[in-house]
């Protein structure tokens, strides 16, 4: 019997399983931390790639945003903002003329000990700290997808515009990070939701770079014209692994490379799956942990069983999507809505309905058991308990754990 340890909101639980049942781990090919993230950090900024040094670009007068995530994202902000400082610094630039911009898209907004805590309380206290505000943003032209252009003013009145971010998949933008700042970060929400119609499209999905969503969102920056880029790949301690800076494109490329290395994971469909997140904050709520779900589904056999941990401690996580869980009472109802009417959130339940016909899906979380059936999910007090009732009728079923399912990608052997 092996005792397996799960991510689950700020601390873990666990399952027991028979070993001859447990037949694949997925866990990252860990890169070794070679160098802490400060000197990571510093050698990005010190050779950027397709690009000048910051502060080679930037003079005394130059006024500057600084686009960073918000708290439903892990980029390690406060250990970054220091080293970006320094640079800008360097050339010159002066605090009054730096402001720092927290990309929320359409999240919701946030707390002064929630934003304190991203940048670190010094640079809090001492820079200008602003939320994305998708009611002030003007049009800048549209992509070649026909996505109106409509950016935040404060990013389009900056002399400079650096976006901050980490890189990791995504399930329809391919990964996250890069231009990713720019659209859904800070762009209207008749933008963000023209770019997102197209996750429908088969090429819009985890670990392509070739994503319309994606390609689309590289067109906005482009046109924005995004100065620099620092982005990280984190392993699963949340420790920085690799650092990459410059063009806004061809940086984001190389911590691509690096996702990849990390975090495609070759494995054999199982009959069951049981997979966290990864604890805080891609379990916050159901709306970021599906991201996980959506990866999991490529390490179990059609008709299977997905077992989410994921603790949920803000609920479903967004308004649109709970009225749309509210409104189906089955997973068909959820798409054929979204076939008929795309609605940002909407997409969500319907993504997750598109699962729910496919897999056994079970919920361990904080969530009522009416909010997980409403989330076509079956509700379940443990792991252990779900696990159990599959192995009695079952007792040979192959069983596959991704404790980290909001990092790993299974990909076929």
């Amino acid at each position: 019997m092996s005792a397996i340890n799960l991510p689950f909101g700020h601390g873990s639980i666990s399952v027991n399983i028979p070993d001859k049942n447990l037949t694949d781990t997925i866990m990252p090919s860990e890169s070794e931390v070679t160098a802490d993230g400060i000197s990571q950090i510093k050698a990005a900024l010190e050779n950027p790639v397709n690009c000048g040094r910051l502060s080679e670009i930037v003079a005394f007068d130059t006024s500057v945003v600084i686009i960073v995530s918000d708290t439903t994202r892990p980029t390690p902000t406060a250990q970054m903002l220091p080293l970006l400082f320094e640079e800008l610094n360097r050339g010159g630039v002066r605090d009054e003329n730096i402001t720092i911009i927290f990309a929320l898209g359409i999240h919701r907004n946030q707390t002064d000990k929630e934003m304190e805590a991203i940048v670190g309380e010094n640079i809090y206290r001492r820079i200008r700290c602003i939320e994305h505000d998708n009611t002030r943003c003007r049009n800048v032209g549209k992509t070649s997808r026909g996505t109106p252009i409509e950016i935040f003013e404060e990013v389009l009145d900056a002399d400079i515009v650096v976006c901050m971010g980490n890189i990791e998949f995504h399930y329809y933008a391919g990964y996250s990070g890069g231009a990713k700042a720019i659209l859904p970060g800070v762009s209207s929400r008749e933008s963000i939701i023209a770019n997102h119609k197209m996750m429908i499209d088969i090429k819009s999905s985890t670990g392509r770079i070739d994503s319309p969503v994606r390609q689309d969102m590289e067109e906005a920056a482009k046109h924005v014209g995004v100065d620099f880029l620092l982005n990280v790949v984190l392993n699963s301690k949340k420790e920085i692994v690799y650092a990459t800076a410059g063009h806004v494109v061809d940086a984001h490329r190389m911590g691509v490379m690096h996702v990849d290395n990390m975090y495609k994971i070759n494995a054999e469909p199982a009959d069951v799956v049981i997979v966290s997140p990864g604890g805080h904050p891609k379990d916050i709520n159901i709306f970021q942990a599906h991201k996980a779900l959506d990866n999991a589904k490529n390490a179990v056999v059609e008709g299977g069983t997905i077992i989410l941990a994921a603790q949920c401690s803000e609920g479903l996580g967004n308004a649109v999507y709970e009225h749309w869980n509210n409104e189906s009472k089955t997973p068909d109802d959820a798409i054929m809505k979204f076939e008929h009417s795309f609605e940002f959130g909407g997409h969500k339940a319907a993504l997750i309905a598109q699962l729910a016909k496919k897999y056994d899906l079970y919920l361990v979380s904080d969530l009522s058991d009416a909010d997980a059936l409403n989330a076509f999910f079956k509700p379940a007090s443990s792991v252990q308990e779900v696990l159990d009732g599959v192995l009695n009728n079952k007792p040979d079923a192959k069983v596959c754990i991704m404790p980290y399912g909001g990092l790993t990608l299974p990909v076929s052997r």
